[in-house]
This record gives structure tokens, C-alpha cells and sequence, in this order.
């Protein structure tokens, strides 16, 4: 093989091994319409989460309870909790009606069935 051929296979190898591994442009996921409507003044938002022991408590609870559950995608697992004077709100996006109506059930064993509203919305 001639010297001047073998810088070019290297690079052509080099290259090639680089392209195998690279990965794709992650998509970047939109959230606005959901961002607006969590900046909503109607709807409580996390950040107005409650600050006593007992909402605290209820929201650790539960966060502990769904990230637990092995069966919920991360998505689930990742929902905003939102616990004012003991009245949960759960809002995000789950994979699935089934992770919806797990979520809600895992939330009332915690606060109590009267006491949570399901905002979940499903998405693919």
C-alpha cells in the first residue's frame, strides 16, 4: 500500500467509526400552549404549591408513592403535584389513560378520594 494512501484510509475509518456513533438531532418538544396554560391565574401552579407540614407532607407522599411505582413512565412519574389546605391537584402529561387513573388513585390513598382533581392530559 503506498504512504499516501494510508492517511486516507485512516481518515476514511476515523470518520466512518465517528458517523456510527453520532447521534441524531434530539427533537425539541413544544410545550407552549401547555406553559400558558399552566401561567393561567384560575389554576394553581407549582409554584403556589402550599407551605404548611401537612401539604408538604401529602406532596412528598405521593411524589414517593408514583416514582415507586415501577410500571409508570417517566413522564408519570414526573407530573406537577400541587397541594393547597389539603386539596391535590396532579397536571402534565402521562403516556397513557391507564397511568391517569393510576396516578389519581395513588394521589387519593394519600389525600383522600373527594380530595384530588385530575388534570392529567394523555400525550404519545
Amino acid at each position: 500500500m503506498k504512504s499516501s494512501t494510508k492517511p486516507f484510509l485512516i481518515a476514511t475509518v476515523l470518520l466512518s467509526a465517528g458517523l456510527a456513533f453520532a447521534e441524531g438531532t434530539p427533537v425539541q418538544q413544544d410545550n407552549t400552549a401547555r406553559n400558558k396554560q399552566d401561567g393561567s391565574v384560575v389554576t394553581p401552579t407549582a409554584d403556589q404549591q402550599g407551605n404548611s407540614q401537612t401539604d408538604l407532607e401529602i406532596t412528598r407522599r405521593i411524589r414517593a408513592d408514583l416514582v415507586a411505582n415501577k410500571s409508570l413512565s417517566t413522564y408519570a412519574q414526573n407530573i406537577k403535584i400541587i397541594t393547597q389546605n389539603g386539596r391535590v391537584i396532579l397536571r402534565g402529561p402521562v403516556r397513557s389513560l391507564t397511568e391517569k387513573a393510576e396516578a389519581e388513585r395513588i394521589a387519593g390513598v394519600v389525600a383522600g378520594t373527594t380530595s384530588v382533581t385530575n388534570d392529567l392530559t394523555i400525550t404519545k
